[in-house]
């Protein structure tokens, strides 16, 4: 399975912050859509993200002053990204490893989605029960032969 069927699977929507916007901004519209991150992004081109992770170390570290910073100030810049190729175990993996759970997903350098661990784990999960059940029915006959 690849990542663009997860992309299909979830839609193409996209939430994003521009760079300049504020941090209280960002954290509000993160809890409005009920989402775990944003892509910053300054036209077409992305800038970086702010994750729920981020607000709340940077909250953490400064108080309520930092909600008047700017997105550009406190988002996360050395961004991984993935493609719709890419198979979804070894996103799994890189996203495991490397210890972050939003994946900008690109296509000829441009945003085409974004992928959460939980999409990863959701449609791996699926994909178990089925396989499961065929064996289960395998084991106890169920299979004309």
């Amino acid at each position: 399975m690849k990542v663009k069927d997860i992309l299909k699977a979830k839609g193409g929507a996209v939430l994003s912050i521009q760079p300049g916007k504020t941090v209280k901004e960002a954290m509000d519209s993160i809890l409005k859509n009920k989402i775990g991150a944003l892509l910053v992004m300054e036209g077409d081109m992305l800038k970086g993200i702010i994750t729920e992770r981020d607000l709340f170390r940077v909250y953490y570290q400064a108080g309520e002053k930092v909600l008047k910073k700017k997105v550009s100030e406190v988002m996360t810049t050395n961004l991984v990204v993935g493609l719709p190729n890419d198979d979804i175990e070894a996103v799994k993996a890189l996203m495991t490893n490397n210890r972050f759970r939003h994946l900008p997903i690109l296509e000829n350098k441009k945003v085409c989605g974004i992928v959460s661990i939980g999409d990863v784990v959701k449609i791996l999960a699926v994909d178990l029960e089925i396989e499961n059940r065929y064996l289960k029915d395998y084991i106890t006959g169920k299979y004309p032969g």
